[in-house]
């Protein structure tokens, strides 16, 4: 019964029904006590007497209760997240066990599996780093391999989403959007020419040829489409694609062929581990999104539990207003660096792209998602995805009661954040993506396996945002001082 309160607010509703019955038998003896002394004149001394009994009654459990939750079960509380920070989030510092100095051989025990699972996860890390070392010399060859054909290769699922691309056609995806893993093609190619060469492929079961425009409509490109198998998707190649590249460049090969094998569902119901999340942060030229600016974006994509190198956003925007000493000594955007930068309206569209069909994560997402809004009329986009806050999964995996800030949450989670990169809106979108890949599998042990699942269980902590982000006289939602 119950079993979906946290541990505290049960204990402390154990302790409240304890206080109720205590002072229900102890009224119930003096009315029977005054009942039996059958004299009228001594109302008035029971129910002083009543009075009494009831505040000393409460105060007595109240400070119980206070002194059970403080040394019993709030380091319960504490030591379940550190055990599932050992078991699921890859952190592998050992456990203080003055935290729970009051529960007897608990914390010892829970030490020593912690040392276990170190260890034992120390010897798997080991087998694994030899085997990936392995892996990604193949990767490596097979990258300079590709990277070395003068073609620009891409490829797609049944569904038209990207599950590869190579060097030289992330170059001509970009003179489009910022190529993406799993995106649809039709974000970047007319999607009419496409589709009917790829009708014609899938009839004929051979490479077919086609003539598409951009999706800007600015170039024209000749594709070759060649089929994988029946149902497998297909390889798409630029034909004499402008990607000049320098030879010492980096050549990356990105790609995901899980892809290939996700069945169709709905956003809701997916694994979080399937998931696409475009993690992102803002800096500003203040605190106040009625009224202040963007300066500077900054976005990380997660697919598939892991972040997708070579996939990011990173724009200066210029406010067209001057950006404050106070702000630029916070975030170092200055008003030289903005100048000739995207204006908010273009700057928010492409970040719009970038975040296409994939769930967007900050950290106080209120916060930087009232900017986005505020211009989303004038920049024609909605800004209807779904979002989640890694404040409110922070309380969810840890508790109400500890901190929440970013820096708070790295160091829980044994995240660094190099210096230079604090309060960047790149750096602390890159912390919160690495964040939100520790806590995923944290989340799955706990039972919360699909989005639905997840919104459901940060709902019951949004009051920790309302904390944050009080509203002010403009409807706008803001937080007086430092942005967490």
């Amino acid at each position: 019964m119950l079993t979906h309160l946290s541990l505290r607010l049960r204990i402390f509703l154990f302790f409240c029904l304890l206080a109720l019955g205590a002072i229900a038998v102890s009224l119930g003896s003096l009315w029977l006590s005054y009942q039996r002394a059958a004299t009228p004149a001594l109302l008035d001394p029971f129910i002083f007497a009543g009075l009494l009994g009831t505040f000393a009654i409460l105060g007595i459990c109240a400070g119980i209760w206070l002194l059970f939750d403080e040394n019993v079960a709030k380091p319960i509380e504490v030591l379940a997240s550190e055990m599932r920070l050992r078991a699921h989030g890859g952190v592998s510092r050992g456990i203080d066990a003055k935290t729970a100095r009051y529960l007897g051989d608990l914390a010892p025990a829970a030490a020593g599996l912690a040392g276990q699972l170190g260890d034992t996860a120390l010897l798997t890390a080991r087998n694994i780093a030899e085997e990936t070392a392995r892996l990604e010399a193949d990767k490596r060859q097979l990258t300079a391999l590709l990277s070395e054909l003068p073609v620009a290769t891409v490829m797609l699922g049944a569904d038209h989403r990207i599950v590869l691309y190579d060097a030289q056609a992330a170059v001509v995806l970009a003179q489009i959007a910022h190529p993406r893993l799993n995106a649809c093609l039709f974000d970047y190619l007319d999607q009419v020419a496409l589709e009917a060469a790829y009708s014609q492929m899938i009839k004929t079961g051979k490479e077919v040829q086609a003539q598409v425009t951009g999706r800007d409509e600015a170039q024209s490109y000749l594709v070759h489409l060649k089929p994988l198998g029946q149902g497998e998707g297909y390889v798409l190649i630029f034909d004499a694609a402008v990607a000049r590249i320098a030879p010492d460049a980096a050549r990356p090969l990105i790609y995901d062929f899980e892809l290939l094998e996700r069945p169709l569902q709905d956003i809701g119901e997916r694994s979080l581990k399937d998931l696409c999340f475009a993690v992102f942060d803002t800096e500003t030229t203040g605190l106040l999104p009625h009224k202040d600016e963007i300066v500077q974006i900054g976005a990380v994509r997660v697919l598939n539990g892991r972040m997708i190198e070579g996939e990011q956003f990173d724009t200066l925007v210029d406010p067209q207003r001057p950006i404050p000493e106070a702000s630029t000594r916070v975030h170092g955007v200055s008003n030289a660096m903005v100048q000739g930068a995207p204006v908010i309206t273009k700057a928010a569209a492409q970040f719009h792209l970038f975040a296409k069909d994939a769930v967007i994560v900050a950290h106080n997402a209120p916060f930087d998602m009232a900017f986005l809004r505020r211009h989303a009329k004038a920049t024609r986009v909605e800004w209807d995805h779904p979002i989640l806050d890694t404040v409110l999964l922070s309380a969810v995996l840890f508790g109400s009661s500890v901190p929440h800030t970013l820096d708070a949450l790295c160091e829980r989670l044994d995240i660094t954040i190099p210096p230079a990169l604090r309060h960047t809106a790149l750096g602390d979108a890159h912390a919160t993506a690495s964040a939100l890949v520790q806590m995923i599998p944290m989340l799955q042990a706990r039972g919360f396996n699909s989005l639905e699942q997840v919104i459901e269980q940060t709902r019951r902590h949004g009051r920790l945002l309302e904390d944050l982000n009080p509203v002010d006289n403009h409807g706008s939602t803001w937080q007086a001082g430092e942005k967490t």
